[in-house]
């Protein structure tokens, strides 16, 4: 199976929380420390220049992927600090909408369940994407919405993210700029 790990760093409600809830049902490892991720798997970084395309299986399948529970207000700082000590194959994930109750339709503000299921669907890895997302009410929303543009993502077909966006951070940091104050 896939190792699935989530640098945890208790920014959010606890209770609304979907990192932990996917530790709970056994789907993915919390780290609370930066010491303490293995090194050289696929990290989810919004801020990345390179998006998850289905030739990162290798990585996932082999050494694991991991994404930073950190609140969305607090996200540039959060990564800017991190990226100097998690080491790793940075992706971002190319455009998808959430569907979660705090931020849906909102382009790109991801919980951390929505985040890891579309980099393992876009991968390749559908059944365990659906699996996480099966956790949560809105999960199977997240499929829904995002259903064209996923398939096509998985298929290697990134025309449809430079319809929205160009490759470069810069259309990530203002999308992010705009919701900054929401969490």
């Amino acid at each position: 199976m896939v190792r699935v790990f989530i640098l945890y760093l208790r920014q959010d409600d606890p209770k609304k929380n979907t990192a932990l809830r996917l530790a709970k049902f056994g789907l993915a490892e919390i780290v609370r420390d930066m010491r303490e991720v293995p090194r050289g798997m696929l990290v989810l970084d919004p801020f990345a220049r390179e998006v998850v395309k289905p030739e990162d299986r290798d990585i996932v399948e082999k050494r694991g992927i991991l994404a930073i529970d950190c609140s969305w207000s607090r996200s540039i700082s959060t990564f800017n600090r991190i990226r100097r000590s998690v080491k790793g194959f940075r992706r971002r994930l190319p455009f998808l909408v959430s569907a979660n109750p705090s931020h849906y339709g909102k382009p790109y503000m991801l919980t951390t369940a929505e985040a890891i299921a579309a980099a393992l669907y876009i991968v390749g890895l559908k059944e365990l994407a659906e699996k996480i997302l099966s956790l949560f009410k809105w999960g199977p929303e997240f499929i829904r919405i995002n259903y064209d543009r996923l398939e096509e993502y998985s298929r290697g077909n990134m025309e449809i993210e430079k319809e929205y966006f160009e490759y470069s951070n810069e259309n990530v940091f203002k999308i992010l700029r705009e919701f900054h104050d929401v969490d």
